[in-house]
């Protein structure tokens, strides 16, 4: 893995409210901020962070299927409608399922690299909440394989993968020891959103998390081996970062301390026609994390916090093994220790993660770098965690299908 030519930062993040149920302000008859609301507002967010539209050289934008939950494509054109000073300026969409918003930030990042660009604004969007959840799990479904897996697959397409996954982790490492330990890390998202307001789970005031959590999965209604509270909810939303040079930090007038500098990155494809052989393992996300930490010349030991894609809480569970931080099967012994906690020795998802925060899904991976960068240079408020002077580094996982597309960042706070 070849080292970066040039220093790469991120700063001025900002993310939208993610809408859905369990937000006070939600009621799916009455009308609701649409695709271009939510790209206005985090990217006029940004900017005012910066300087304005004068000081972006080009837009990237991530999201997955705006064509079928909006009716609306070409996105790119739509960043121009943040800021009149943005009209005639290169922008770019990308999509790869829910880490579309993972390949956005690397997009902004490759050219920063290429020096086609010193700032770039990077946003990532999705609005779900314009269907009922069975079509939109329908919708959904195209991260995966759909050709070839959806004619024989349940109507909730990924709740069934995943559920898939974790009775094959049960029957190999136990189910009581990991259904409690899913419990407990739905209990800290939970937690840890209504610390965050901008979190869909914020006004989540239910007395005992982990009991709820235990309720036992009910496969007449839904799937066998999750519950809801295992899963993500449909979420509306919008984040927003630059990704700027050094030249682009002084453009903008932003020091070194209030950005958060991009060590190393990895972005990994697995075949999506190819069926998972081993389904107690996220072998995509663990190769990409390996790449990224080896750029960034750190192991998984001198992460301060993560950021991890928690679409269900299995793959929370599984994300610990896939990053080393415990060996396979020792995950669920690894978060009932209370180290992914706020204050455990790697706190995980400080703003709720997917199940707390919520899970945009074009939005989310962009979401991942702003909680980050919050992080590390002390702009989270009231949820902010102590990171350990020893450990100064995030990582950020996000996931794109099945483990199909995977993009894992290493961030530091600007020296």
């Amino acid at each position: 893995m070849k080292k970066m030519r040039r220093k790469v930062f991120m700063t001025a993040g900002y993310n939208t409210i993610s809408m859905g149920t369990g937000r006070k302000e939600f009621h799916p008859k009455k009308a609701r901020p649409g695709l271009e609301e939510y790209i206005k507002e985090a990217g006029q967010g940004t900017l005012k962070m910066i300087g304005g539209a004068q000081a972006v050289d080009e837009g990237v934008i991530g999201n997955f299927m705006a064509a079928r939950f909006n009716h609306q494509g070409n996105l790119a054109a739509l960043i121009p409608t943040i800021d009149e000073g943005l009209r005639w300026k290169s922008c770019t969409r990308v999509e790869g399922a829910c880490a579309s918003g993972g390949l956005a930030l690397l997009n902004g990042i490759k050219s920063v690299l290429a020096e086609t660009a010193e700032v770039a604004l990077t946003i990532g969007v999705e609005v779900q909440n314009t269907v009922k959840a069975v079509y939109g799990a329908d919708i959904l479904a195209g991260a995966g394989w759909y050709r070839g897996e959806r004619k024989t697959g349940h109507a909730f397409f990924f709740p069934a993968k995943f559920s898939d996954r974790a009775g094959v982790y049960f029957e190999k490492f136990g189910r009581e020891r990991t259904r409690r330990a899913l419990a407990r890390w739905y209990r800290n998202a939970i937690e840890n959103a209504r610390l965050c307001p901008s979190a869909q789970e914020y006004h989540n005031k239910s007395l005992d998390l982990e009991a709820l959590a235990m309720s036992e999965p009910n496969p007449r209604s839904f799937v066998e081996h999750l519950n809801f509270y295992d899963c993500s909810k449909v979420s509306d939303g919008a984040a927003a970062i630059a990704i700027v040079s050094e030249s682009g930090l002084k453009r903008i007038g932003c020091s070194t301390k209030e950005a958060v500098e991009v060590l190393g990155w990895a972005q990994v494809q697995a075949d999506l026609t190819v069926p998972i052989t081993e389904a107690f393992r996220l072998e995509t996300t663990e190769r990409a994390v390996q790449q990224a930490l080896k750029m960034a010349g750190i192991t998984s030991a001198d992460l301060g916090t993560v950021e991890g894609h928690d679409c269900f809480t299995i793959a929370g569970i599984m994300s610990l093994e896939a990053i080393g931080l415990c060996k396979p099967g020792e995950g669920p012994d690894f978060v009932l220790a209370g180290n992914t906690s706020r204050q455990g020795s790697t706190p995980f998802n400080t703003s709720g993660g997917l199940i707390g925060w919520g899970h945009p899904t074009g939005a989310t991976g962009v979401h991942q770098a702003v909680t980050i960068w919050e992080q590390l240079t002390g702009k989270a408020g009231d949820w902010k965690i102590d990171i350990a002077s020893k450990r100064p580094y995030g990582l950020s996982v996000n996931m794109g299908g099945n483990d199909k597309t995977l993009v894992a960042i290493v961030y530091r706070q600007g020296q």
